[in-house]
């Protein structure tokens, strides 16, 4: 029985030149091997934010909900986070 089945894609002119070039520079022998590297890479990434989502951020929410005076305001976030934002476009102007 086959282990592979073949598909036929469409990518972007610019996807496609970069597995060519893949391929011509040697790192792989075939197409088909860099979209299986890729496929294998996005795989990863997804277990990852899997496996982080169902460790640190259910631990997190678990915590909130058993003591949930730690919690910190959405308005307390959101001004720290434009507060941040605004040091770092005075910083980028100021290296201008």
């Amino acid at each position: 029985m086959r282990t592979t089945r073949q598909m036929s894609i469409t990518l972007p002119v610019e996807m496609a030149d970069a597995v060519r070039a893949k391929v011509a520079s040697g790192d792989y022998a075939s197409e088909s091997e860099v979209i299986r590297e890729g496929l294998r890479a996005l795989e990863a990434r997804d277990e990852a934010v899997e496996r982080w989502l169902r460790t640190e951020v259910v631990a997190t929410y678990e915590a909130f909900l058993a003591n949930p005076e730690t919690g910190i305001p959405a308005e307390e976030v959101r001004a720290s986070i434009e507060r941040l934002y605004r040091e770092q476009i005075e910083k980028k102007r100021a290296g201008s």
